[in-house]
């Protein structure tokens, strides 16, 4: 089928000043450096700020891409529309209780905002407690972070970011009156944690690198300036943050990079007591700490438990000496995260590349697993406010299966569907069909690909299809319902999802894998997985639409490098592209705690060269690359605006060919895109836009 053409436009041309860095003996010259504002960590609290001449630039790259995309303004509209009346506008989650109250959150028709609200316990009138289109009005941007209703059932501890930058600001409601108190304090992480009298409450403040380097207690009614420094982090390389217990009796700071982790603790009937350290940070020995009444059970890795392992500690005195096996190592099952209650303890864990759910009982020890009957899918655990209950909540949904939310009775073992996610324009799973594969990597490792596809769509090789990766940190991609991509599968699409190692779909091993010195069989693996979609009939190259963000940004950027000819396009989201000189700057947010997943190529010479190898901006060559369009947003702290400005502008300077490079930049947002869920939605119908049209299909009939 003939491709959609783009119409004749001059792209921006930008100026060339190379800036030269030598490192390990080896210099490097860049020509955009200048594209990185002086002043970045102030535009990311006032966008305002941003240099005219960077300024100018990037609305040059929006006007472009807006001409090249002006034929499928009508498209998007339609996407939109079509993604839009898949969502139940006035939509609920089901309430989870919390003593005298029912908890939950909701939208009203037309709502961009979630409100968040409550009931009483067994029913009765719904009382809003915070709405968020009310606090959004007359702001470009706006995101609410963490909310918190205290113990008491009397105050609400919540948080907002209304530039796109995550500084956080954290806001007091009293419940009664439903008005603010005259606390907020800003530049926080975005969450806080009541302690036990609920008369103040915890926080993570962020330094001017956007790192959060220091908890501190807050006291109801106190000048901020004055409150209590609890516990200051000297290590930029790592994160930090501080959460509570259902029971609030304990508050946990939880310090750690992508390979080491230490937890401080303190009761939370006594904020001003100094947090006691629970086992000593050790490079490459990770533990989570949940509570479990007189114990804490822990999550960790400890003595070679790769996949992990659980073990349980006394409260009082949870040092590593005290230590105990409850849940022995199994290589190949990957603990992913557990639940403890006052008489059981719930497990979420990944075996054989699939979620289950697995109840203990803690009395006699006795284990069952929550069963399913499809052969791939998703689960997610909620869990319960309460720790003395015998009930707690997972949600569950395939590629095909709309969301479930299931209250499940570890007691009875019987499970109650509160909740089956509304499609309402209309959804027949019959008419899909979802299948899982295997690839074959070049080392000969088998890679999962989770595919879904409309039952009438011909696999002759003709199909297009939509390939989307991630594989870094660890981050697994659940097979997942996803009611946005079926505006690509009803137009004859194949979506496809790649488990690329760097990510723990196939257990923790597969997560090692994929980063550090082995990060190309990330790469490798995304390749082998386009092939074999070829190969097995599913599609041909040139209809291979390749889409990634962030990290998976990234992976887009290696890829295009790598095998320009595999696909015949590439979206690169928020798109981590200049890697080697991200991580040669120590000043900017994430570096210091990113080298652990990354290498650090400041004292590493073998780092630099495994960096250098891959970078996607470092690699940019003579290549007829596919179509590819880069978004981004302008307050992004975790991969700044300049990273895909500078690849965007050297992938013109360099490729051949005639295909054109996109950049849409979100002048208002960050690493999020657009706050608002339907403001969302315009951004992916833009995306699905412009894969529909490089593969002639933007004027496609959706299947019946």
């Amino acid at each position: 089928m003939t491709k959609t053409a783009f119409q004749t436009a001059t792209p921006p041309r930008p100026e060339r000043h190379p800036v030269s860095d030598t490192r390990h003996g080896v210099t490097r010259a860049d020509e955009f450096a200048w594209m990185r504002a002086d002043n970045w960590q102030d535009v990311f609290r006032d966008p305002a700020l941003l240099d005219t001449k960077i300024r100018a630039h990037l609305e040059a790259e929006n006007a472009y891409q807006e001409k090249l995309m002006a034929d499928t303004a009508g498209l998007q509209k339609t996407l939109f529309q079509e993604m839009k009346a898949r969502i139940k506008e006035d939509d609920s989650s089901v309430p989870m209780k919390d003593g005298p109250f029912a908890y939950g959150s909701s939208f009203k028709l037309g709502g961009e905002q979630p409100r968040y609200f409550r009931l009483p316990r067994e029913g009765g009138e719904e009382q809003i407690l915070l709405d968020g289109d009310a606090e959004a009005e007359g702001k470009a941007y706006f995101r609410l972070g963490g909310i918190d209703h205290s113990s008491d059932h009397k105050r609400l501890l919540w948080a907002f970011d209304d530039r796109g930058s995550e500084f956080f600001s954290l806001r007091v409601r009293d419940l009664a009156s439903g008005a603010d108190l005259a606390d907020q304090i800003g530049d926080t992480g975005g969450s806080g944690v009541w302690n036990a009298d609920n008369d103040g409450f915890f926080y993570t403040r962020l330094d001017a690198n956007h790192r959060p380097s220091k908890v501190l207690f807050h006291k109801i009614g106190d000048n901020p300036a004055n409150d209590r420094l609890v516990y200051e982090e000297a290590d930029p390389g790592f994160f930090m943050d501080v959460g509570g217990t259902r029971a609030n009796d304990w508050i946990l700071i939880g310090i750690n990079d992508h390979e080491t982790s230490e937890y401080r603790l303190l009761k939370a009937s006594e904020p001003h007591a100094e947090p006691k350290l629970v086992a000593p940070r050790e490079i490459g020995l990770q533990y989570d700490l949940e509570e479990g009444g007189d114990i804490f059970f822990i999550l960790t890795n400890e003595g070679g438990a790769k996949d992990f392992k659980i073990m349980t500690a006394p409260a009082g005195d949870p040092v590593r000496a005290n230590w105990k096996e409850l849940v022995p190592h199994q290589p190949g099952r990957l603990i992913l995260s557990v639940i403890g209650f006052k008489n059981y303890l719930v497990r979420l864990e990944r075996l054989e590349g699939l979620p289950r759910i697995v109840v203990r009982d803690r009395a006699s020890g006795h284990e069952h697993t929550i069963s399913f009957d499809e052969e791939a899918f998703s689960l997610g655990l909620s869990g319960s406010y309460e720790y003395d209950t015998d009930v707690m909540r997972f949600s569950y949904s395939s590629m095909t299966t709309p969301a479930q939310v299931f209250d499940y009775n570890m007691k009875t073992r019987e499970r109650e569907l509160l909740k089956t996610q509304e499609v309402p324009s209309g959804h027949d799973a019959s008419h899909y069909v979802t299948r899982r594969l295997m690839a074959s990597a070049p080392d000969g490792e088998s890679v999962p690909v989770s595919l879904l596809y409309h039952r009438d769509t011909v696999l002759d090789g003709s199909a297009p299809c939509l390939l989307y990766g991630y594989g870094s940190y660890g981050i697994a991609i659940p097979a997942s319902f996803n009611t946005n991509c079926l505006s690509l599968v009803d137009r004859g699409f194949v979506y496809a999802i790649a488990h690329v190692r760097g990510g723990k779909d196939k257990g923790y091993a597969w997560y090692d894998e994929g980063k550090r010195t082995k990060k190309e069989n990330t790469f490798k693996d995304f390749i082998a997985v386009a092939q074999h979609l070829v190969a097995e009939g599913y599609t041909s190259h040139d209809r291979i639409v390749a889409q990634g963000g962030s990290a998976g940004g990234m992976l887009m950027g290696a890829v295009a490098n790598m095998a320009p000819d595999a696909f015949g396009g590439i979206i690169a989201e928020v798109p981590f592209v200049d890697v080697l000189t991200t991580m040669l700057d120590e000043t900017l947010p994430l570096t210091p705690p990113e080298w652990p997943e990354w290498g650090n190529p400041i004292t590493s010479v073998e780092d630099y060269r495994t960096i250098a190898a891959y970078s996607p901006y470092d690699n940019v060559a003579p290549h007829n690359y596919p179509p590819i369009l880069a978004v981004a947003g302008l307050t992004d702290p975790r991969v700044t605006y300049w990273e895909p400005a500078k690849w965007v502008a050297r992938l013109r300077e360099r490729k051949s060919g005639d295909n054109p490079v996109l950049f849409k930049i979100n002048m208002e947002s960050g690493h999020a895109g657009a706050s608002g869920r339907f403001s969302r939605l315009e951004e992916i119908a833009f995306s699905y836009a412009f894969a529909l049209k490089i593969t002639g299909k933007s004027d496609a009939t959706p299947l019946a």
